[in-house]
């Protein structure tokens, strides 16, 4: 993720607090000069900065906050409140049309990730509100970009409207709309061009096609990498559109991520999705408190659940957790459990949403080759029916045998075998709500009785019951 810098520059300045029984000012001070530096290299808006330490100085060094039992786990929790505040306090849905077509309206710079963009929330609308949109060609300029939109479409199964380059986007708008009127589209996404620059020329264009649609939602596209230039057009394209939401892509490549922590305090949009990748379900919905969390290396329960609840089979999930409690999780399992796992994303950023775990000794270096788990599949696809079902038939001479199947050495099969059993006992332990496991000590800050832990796990348990209270 593009905040791993500045987690590890923000939980270094707060680990210092934590050593210590009783905080002073001067500590506040110190950690305060810390966090200030760690934010400027993150190229988050000098004024941003300025503001977010005076908040956490000021609730920091009050009274109840250094005499109380734990002054540094406070201290913790103030930032995090503040930090949350700061990306926008509340998670904002899109504005909805009480009849349909509901109206988005992508606009950005060249090259920020608008075409990408449209499949991206195209895919997430049908997915998750089972959803018919269209989407609209409206970028005659840059080359290829309405081909770009068609590949997606046809990917995703979503009619695409256009009429070529030789028509103003003004027009196709407009009769995009008609058709999405006509053939009763839930939602209709509008590509339109952009500029490697601000111009009069693109905002009078942009200005046309907002009057035609009259869109419920304009959402300003920026890309992560351009740094603090991206706070300055969100600046520029909201006082000349009214942007109602941010999208910030590329939050996975090597960015500092300053401008998704600049950009609500500066335009007062809120940021409403980010995108960490390139495949059409990289796309998250932008929840400032759990962004927070992952900043302050705290995790990301939430986000985790959520994504496990997305991939997984409800009841093929209640049928693996009494294969755990009985001790039969066999090879068939394994294979299918990693095939839903690596479905997730890359298993260093799911672990990273684990409370505590970036405080793990060699985290950062934890990187899973999906050619490896394509090996460990070969070795299991290599053993027979029952030996997939009975692991302990796995002799000296059956190894062999896999081995040469699978083209591995016997000592990868043998490695394999292990972690296998490793994992299923680690697994059954947890279902009977054994959380004694070798290293869990560190990964929640101290047990999962650690402060820091519990913090997160209380956070989750309150987010899950105001959603069940919202559902009734």
């Amino acid at each position: 993720m593009a905040f791993e810098s500045l987690t590890e520059r923000l939980q270094q300045a707060m680990s210092k607090l934590r050593k210590k029984g009783k905080v002073s000012e001067a500590d506040v001070k110190e950690m305060m000069r810390e966090i200030r530096l760690a934010l400027l290299e993150a190229d988050v808006n000098l004024q941003v900065v300025k503001d977010f330490t005076k908040r956490v100085r000021e609730r920091a060094v009050g009274a109840e906050v250094l005499d109380s039992l734990s002054p540094a786990q406070q201290i913790v929790k103030i930032v995090d409140e503040e930090l949350t505040k700061t990306l926008g306090s509340e998670t904002v849905e899109l504005n909805k049309s009480p009849k349909i077509p509901t109206v988005i309206m992508m606009v950005g710079l060249q090259g920020a990730g608008k075409t990408t963009f449209a499949g991206k929330l195209a895919k997430h609308l049908m997915k998750t509100e089972n959803a018919r949109p269209l989407m609209i060609a409206g970028d005659v300029y840059r080359p290829a970009a309405i081909d770009q939109l068609k590949v997606l479409g046809q990917q995703l199964d979503v009619p695409v409207f256009d009429m070529g380059t030789d028509v103003s986007p003004v027009e196709i708008v407009r009769q995009g709309m008609a058709v999405a009127r006509e053939k009763k589209n839930d939602y209709v996404l509008i590509d339109t061009a952009g500029r490697l620059h601000i111009d009069e020329a693109l905002m009078d264009e942009l200005k046309q096609i907002k009057e035609i649609a009259e869109p419920n939602e304009i959402l300003l596209v920026v890309d992560a990498m351009t740094g603090q230039d991206a706070v300055n057009v969100a600046d520029s394209f909201n006082q000349q559109l009214g942007i109602t939401g941010v999208v910030i892509t590329k939050l996975d490549g090597d960015t500092r991520g300053g401008a998704a922590l600049s950009i609500r305090s500066v335009t007062g949009a809120p940021i409403k999705f980010i995108g960490s990748g390139e495949k059409l379900t990289d796309l998250e919905i932008f929840h400032p408190d759990r962004m927070s969390s992952r900043i302050l290396g705290m995790g990301d329960m939430l986000t985790l659940i959520e994504k496990a609840q997305q991939d997984y089979d409800e009841k093929k999930a209640e049928e693996l957790a009494q294969k755990m409690r009985e001790n039969s999780f066999d090879f068939n399992d394994f294979i299918e459990q990693l095939d839903q796992v690596m479905g997730m994303g890359p298993i260093e950023d799911l672990l990273k949403m684990i409370p505590g775990m970036n405080q793990m000794p060699g985290i950062e270096n934890v990187k899973v080759d999906p050619k490896d788990v394509e090996r460990k599949k070969a070795m299991v696809y290599s053993m027979t029916p029952a030996e997939r079902e009975d692991p302990d038939l796995l002799n000296p001479s059956r190894r062999r045998r896999i081995a040469a199947g699978s083209g591995n050495s016997v000592v990868e099969v043998n490695r394999m075998i292990k972690q296998f059993k490793e994992s299923r006992k680690m697994m059954q332990q947890m279902s009977k709500g054994d959380m004694n496991i070798p290293g869990m000590d560190q990964m929640f800050g101290g047990g999962v009785k650690g402060k820091l832990g519990k913090m997160a796990m209380n956070r989750m348990v309150k987010k899950n019951k105001k959603k069940k209270k919202k559902k009734k």
